[in-house]
C-alpha cells in the first residue's frame, strides 16, 4: 500500500506526507497544541512526495509546511521558505485564514498570520445509511452564519455556527416547512478575497477556499464533531444535510495571489494554458485541473471524509463543470465514474450547478443521469412569464420539469430539476418584485457587480414602500410565484428568509455583506408570507409522487376549463392554464392565472 497524504497514526507514531514534486526541499514545522515551541524537521522525498515521521503520538499538536526550491512563477515554481503552507488535506485549523499583502511578497514571513493545521487523530465513523432526501422535496438553502446570527430564541454563542442548526426552533422551522434537505453553503476554511479588506469588507459566502476539507473555525467551532452532531440532529428530524463545495478554484487567486497551500506546494494542480498562463473559467482568476489525477484525488477525498466522518447526505458542486474539463467539457469526465464507483459516494445525492465563464461552459442538462442539477431556466422563465413577458407555453415547459432539457425520465426515475426562484446569488425573492435594477454600491464596486438583468419588477416603486397598494401588489406577486415553485415537477430549492420576505435592499452580489444586510432578520419577518409558504409546501408534502414525474399524456386546459389552442401557447398575453397531475382517486389540479395573479390548487 503506498503513502496516503494527510496525516496518519502509525503502530510508531506519526507520519506527515504532502505532495511537492518539484521542491528541492520540505520541511516540517511541528508545534504543541499552544503553538509554541516550534521544531523544524526535515523531510524525506519519495518520488512526489516528502514525508516525515515521528515516533511519538501528535495528536493535538500543530503545523505546516514550508518549501525550498526556485522562484519563478512563470514556469509554476512558487517556493518561499519564508511562506508557511498549509496542508492541503489538512483536517482542521486553530484559526480562520486572514488575508494580508505578505501573502503575496516574496521572502515576507507569513509564519504569524497563517493558519497551522491541527493533528486531529483518527476520527470517528459515522454508520453508512441511505441519503436522508426525497425525490422531488424541498431543498432549504442556508448561509450559516446569516441564518441564526440575529434569531433571538438561539444563545448568542451558537449564533451563526452550524450547532446552530440543531437548535430546537431550527429544527422546527424547518419542520413546519417540510423541509427535506438543508443544503449548506460552503463551510470548508475559506480567505477573503484581497480587494476586500481595504474597502472594510469580507467573503460572507465562503466560496473562496484554501483548505477543502477543514472545516473553518469561525463556523464551525467544534470542527468535525460540531457538523457530525448536527447532522446527527437533523437526521433525527428527518431532515438530510447537503454540503456546498467549492472544489473549482482556491483562495490563492491570479498571479497576484497568495502563497498559502496548493501554489507554494504543487503549482501544478492549476490549469494553465500552452503559454503558462492561468486559465480562469472560474472568474476568481485561477482553475485546478481535474484532468491531474491528484486534483481529483483530492476531490474524491474530500467527500469521501465529509460521509465517513459525518454522515453527510450528498452534495452541491459550484462551478461544476470544472470537474469534468480537461481542458474542454467532457460529459464523460473521468471523476464522474470515480464518484459513481465508489462505495461511500456512490448513492449519495449529487448537485450541479451546471454552468462555468469558460469556453462552452454553459451545461445544464449534460450531467450524469443520476445527478441534479440547478435550472436556471427554470428562475428566469418563472419570473418573466409573471412579469408579463414570457408565454404560457414557457411557464408549462418549465413547470412540467423542463424536457426540453433533461428528456422525460426513463420510468422509475425522477425529474433531475433543481427548481427555484431565488438563491444566494443574484436578488432574493422578495427584491424580485420590488427592485427592477441592481443596488450594489456597499460591494465597493461602483455598482458594476452583480448580474444586470434579474427579470424582476417593482410594481412602481423601486425599493421599499409604506404605500398600502403597492405593498399588497408585492404580497400578491410573492404568492403567485410561490404557489408556481410548490406546483413544479422536479426538485425545488427555497433559499432561507425568502419563505419570509427577506430583503437585501436590492443587492443582488451581498457576498461581501457580512452584516445586516445579508442576515435574516427574524424579529421582522413576514409571518403571514411564512405560514403561506408552509401550507403550500404541507400540500406538496402529501402528495409528493405527484410532483416527481410529469404524466407524458398531461392534460392541459385554459384558465376558464377551455381548449388551449396554438395561438395561446405562443402569446404573452394569454391569462394561463389549468393542468391536472395524477389519475383514478388521486388528481390534482392546478390553475396558474396570470391575471389574477395567483396559482389555486383543486383536489
Amino acid at each position: 500500500m503506498g503513502l496516503k497524504e494527510g496525516v496518519t497514526l502509525t503502530p510508531s507514531g506519526t507520519q506527515f506526507v504532502v505532495r511537492s514534486p518539484l521542491a528541492t526541499g520540505l520541511t516540517l514545522c511541528l508545534a504543541g497544541p499552544s503553538g509554541q515551541d516550534e521544531t523544524l524537521i526535515p523531510m524525506t522525498r519519495e518520488g512526489d512526495l516528502w514525508v516525515a515521521n515521528m515516533a511519538r503520538d501528535c495528536t493535538g499538536d500543530l503545523y505546516g509546511y514550508r518549501a525550498h526550491g526556485e522562484w519563478a512563477p512563470g514556469h509554476g515554481h512558487w517556493f518561499d521558505p519564508a511562506k508557511m503552507l498549509v496542508d492541503p488535506y489538512a483536517l482542521e485549523l486553530d484559526r480562520r485564514f486572514t488575508q494580508h499583502p505578505s501573502l503575496a511578497q516574496l521572502g515576507a514571513d507569513t509564519g504569524a498570520i497563517v493558519p497551522r493545521a491541527v493533528v486531529t487523530g483518527p476520527l470517528p465513523e459515522v454508520a453508512q445509511t441511505p441519503p436522508r432526501f426525497t425525490a422531488g422535496g424541498l431543498i432549504y438553502e442556508v448561509n450559516v452564519r446569516g441564518f441564526s446570527k440575529l434569531h433571538p430564541g438561539i444563545p448568542d454563542a451558537l449564533r451563526g455556527t452550524v450547532a446552530a442548526l440543531a437548535h430546537p426552533l431550527v429544527i422546527a422551522h424547518l419542520q413546519k416547512l417540510h423541509v427535506t434537505a438543508v443544503e449548506l453553503m460552503p463551510i470548508t476554511a475559506w480567505i477573503d478575497e484581497r480587494h476586500l479588506p481595504p474597502l472594510g469588507l469580507s467573503n460572507a459566502w465562503g466560496y473562496n477556499p484554501v483548505a477543502m476539507m477543514a472545516l473553518d473555525p469561525g463556523l464551525c467551532p467544534g470542527g468535525i464533531a460540531e457538523l457530525r452532531q448536527t447532522v446527527e440532529q437533523l437526521h433525527e428530524a428527518g431532515i438530510g444535510v447537503i454540503l456546498d463545495l467549492v472544489l473549482n478554484h482556491t483562495g490563492e487567486s491570479d498571479i497576484f495571489g497568495g502563497v498559502i497551500s496548493l501554489r507554494g506546494l504543487d503549482d501544478s494542480a492549476y490549469a494553465k494554458r500552452p503559454d503558462g498562463q492561468l486559465i480562469n473559467d472560474t472568474g476568481c482568476g485561477n482553475t485546478l485541473d481535474f484532468a491531474r489525477p491528484h486534483v481529483r484525488q483530492l476531490a474524491i477525498d474530500t467527500l469521501r471524509h465529509f460521509v465517513r466522518h459525518c454522515g453527510v447526505d450528498g452534495f452541491r458542486f459550484d462551478l461544476a463543470p470544472i470537474m469534468a474539463r480537461g481542458p474542454g467539457f467532457d460529459p464523460h469526465a473521468p471523476i464522474f465514474a470515480q464518484i459513481a464507483a465508489d462505495p461511500l459516494l456512490a448513492d449519495r445525492i449529487m448537485i450541479a450547478e451546471p454552468w462555468d465563464i469558460g469556453p462552452g461552459g454553459y451545461q445544464l442538462g449534460h450531467f450524469p443521469a443520476d445527478w441534479l442539477e440547478w435550472n436556471d431556466r427554470y428562475r428566469d422563465d418563472v419570473r418573466r412569464f409573471w412579469r408579463g413577458d414570457a408565454p404560457i407555453g414557457e411557464l408549462a415547459t418549465r413547470l412540467a420539469g423542463s424536457a426540453d432539457i433533461f428528456g422525460q425520465p426513463p420510468p422509475g426515475q425522477t425529474c433531475r430539476s433543481v427548481n427555484f426562484l431565488a438563491a444566494h446569488d443574484g436578488f432574493t425573492l422578495a427584491d424580485t418584485v420590488a427592485f427592477e435594477q441592481r443596488h450594489n454600491l456597499a460591494n465597493g464596486e461602483g455598482n458594476r457587480d452583480g448580474h444586470g438583468e434579474n427579470f424582476s419588477w417593482n410594481n412602481g416603486v423601486e425599493g421599499a414602500s409604506v404605500d398600502p397598494a403597492i405593498c399588497a401588489h408585492r404580497a400578491r406577486d410573492l404568492r403567485a410565484l410561490l404557489g408556481t415553485l410548490f406546483a413544479s415537477t422536479g426538485t425545488i430549492m427555497l433559499t432561507a428568509g425568502d419563505e419570509m420576505g427577506r430583503s437585501q435592499q436590492g443587492n443582488n452580489n451581498a457576498y461581501a455583506q457580512d452584516n445586516a444586510i445579508s442576515w435574516i432578520d427574524w424579529e421582522g419577518r413576514d409571518r403571514e408570507l411564512e405560514e403561506f409558504t408552509a401550507g403550500l409546501s404541507r400540500m406538496r408534502a402529501e402528495r409528493i409522487a405527484l410532483f416527481r414525474r410529469f404524466p407524458e399524456d398531461g392534460h392541459w386546459r385554459s384558465v376558464d376549463g377551455g381548449e388551449l389552442h396554438p395561438q395561446d401557447w405562443n402569446s404573452p398575453a394569454s391569462p394561463g392554464f389549468i393542468f391536472t397531475l395524477g389519475e383514478g382517486g388521486d388528481v390534482l389540479d392546478i390553475c396558474v392565472d396570470r391575471e389574477r395573479r395567483a396559482v389555486s390548487w383543486k383536489v
